[in-house]
């Protein structure tokens, strides 16, 4: 067992590396919509309750209890961001009444192609109540690059790209037959790389902040089941403080740099109910403590005073959940969800990278047991955003000498496969029944 579970870690890992990347589905460049198909196809109802399969395990490290035997679970996602900024003003230099800006064009769309998004979780039963699991996946991202790379807003920003990869080797315990616990520690690697220009001349020479970094969190949750069919589950996930090392590079030269990114700790709620034996229903609520993000220096190595820095004042995001699954028969499951987002970003400090805003899932999907080994999940999701503005009139936290105002009418939609694979046979190992039941 030992020598697959090596094989299974190092080839999800493989596939984080290749593919980690992204658009943000959730606040600012936060990553929901990657970490399971099947929780993808319910808004992430009843995520920390055990409600979407295996990829409970990113919220709460105790629903690796719910998966008897030894279990792998690979998810493939896709999502695609649209929104293009168009000026709502004129754009001016230095003030309201002064000189016209050289460009007065919009972004174009700043979504590119869209990216693939990964996620893995592996569960080992063993003894009757002691589990150990891997997970991992991206659950950061962005990749914002406008049509447009001459536009009125350059000096704010002509590109940005971050990527991470978070391994998270995790425990569970069944403490008695109602109670489980579970914690988990985070090792996340991440890069970043943001591009603004010089100037604001069409030719105006770039100015890239570029840097990565390997930092950890954990996470830890319990899991209750007070009533036969009834699942609750809470978590919290730690604050990660990356620390990035890279280069600012100038048309002046490049200067060796660090910064420390904060990135939020969470805390998770989720509540999953068996109705009868086709139907059950799920919800939750998740809030992220985004207003730590908040001014980032980015310090020169040779002098160990600020370059420059990134100011972006946020507010705290919450996000509400709910869906219903119904097994149509032996094999086939289907589910639907919606979720509503309060976000981190709004009207005075949103960027040109992000149109980011309240967002309203909507969600679909279906499982089928294909064989007692193997089951595939499928899942797609519709984000409508509400109208995203940016305002450098002034008062914006990056505001420079450029004033700017647009805005965009984002949309995102996202479609998600999972495998599951179970490598033992259920006669292998100590019966242990899912208090919510899960194909």
């Amino acid at each position: 067992m030992k020598s697959l579970l090596k094989l299974t870690a190092a080839a999800t890992v493989s596939l984080s590396a290749l593919l980690a990347a992204g658009a943000a589905s959730a606040s600012s460049f936060a990553i929901r919509s990657g970490q399971s198909a099947e929780g993808l196809g319910m808004a992430y109802a009843g995520a920390a309750s055990g409600g979407i399969g295996m990829g409970s395990m990113a919220w709460n490290p105790a629903t690796i209890t719910m998966f008897p035997g030894r279990n792998s679970q690979w998810n493939f996602t896709y999502l695609n961001a649209n929104a293009s900024y168009d000026p709502t003003s004129v754009s001016r230099l230095g003030a309201p009444n002064g000189p016209l800006n050289p460009l007065q064009n919009g972004t174009g769309n700043i979504g590119g192609d869209g990216a693939f998004i990964p996620a893995s979780y592996s569960a080992w039963q063993l003894t009757d109540r002691f589990w150990i699991g891997l997970t991992t996946g991206a659950p950061y991202g962005l990749r914002s690059k406008p049509d447009n790379q001459a536009h009125a807003a350059q000096v704010y920003g002509r590109s940005a790209k971050l990527a991470t990869i978070n391994v998270s080797p995790t425990i569970g315990y069944k403490v008695t037959d109602w109670l489980s616990i579970g914690a988990a520690v985070q090792v996340q690697w991440l890069n970043a790389a943001l591009k603004t220009a010089s100037g604001v001349a069409p030719t105006a020479a770039p100015v890239i902040i570029e840097g990565d970094t390997i930092d950890f969190g954990y996470r830890f949750g319990i899991n209750l089941t007070p009533f036969q069919g009834t699942n609750i589950g809470i978590a919290y996930r730690s604050a990660v403080r990356q620390t990035l090392d890279g280069t600012l590079r100038t048309p002046l030269g490049v200067v060796p740099v660090k910064a420390n990114l904060n990135l939020p700790d969470s805390v998770v709620f989720g509540i999953s109910q068996e109705i009868n034996e086709q139907w059950q229903v799920h919800a939750g609520v998740e809030w992220t403590n985004w207003s730590r993000f908040r001014n980032i220096p980015i310090v020169s190595k040779l002098s160990g005073l600020p370059a420059t820095s990134l100011n972006f004042q946020y507010d705290d995001a919450w996000f509400f959940s709910a869906g219903a699954e119904y097994k149509y028969n032996r094999d086939l499951t289907l589910r639907a969800g919606v979720g509503y987002e309060l976000s981190a970003v709004n009207d005075r400090n949103r960027t040109i990278f992000i149109s980011d805003n309240d967002r309203l899932w909507l969600s679909a999907g279906g499982s089928y047991q294909i064989t007692d080994k193997v089951k595939l999940d499928v899942g797609y999701t519709y984000i409508h955003v509400k109208k995203a503005s940016v305002n450098y009139t002034g008062i914006h936290p990056q505001q420079a000498a450029v004033l700017y105002t647009a805005e965009a009418k984002p949309s995102i939609h996202i479609v998600s496969a999972g495998l599951t694979y179970r490598w033992d046979t259920p006669t292998e190992t100590i019966p242990v029944r899912p208090v919510v039941r899960k194909n």
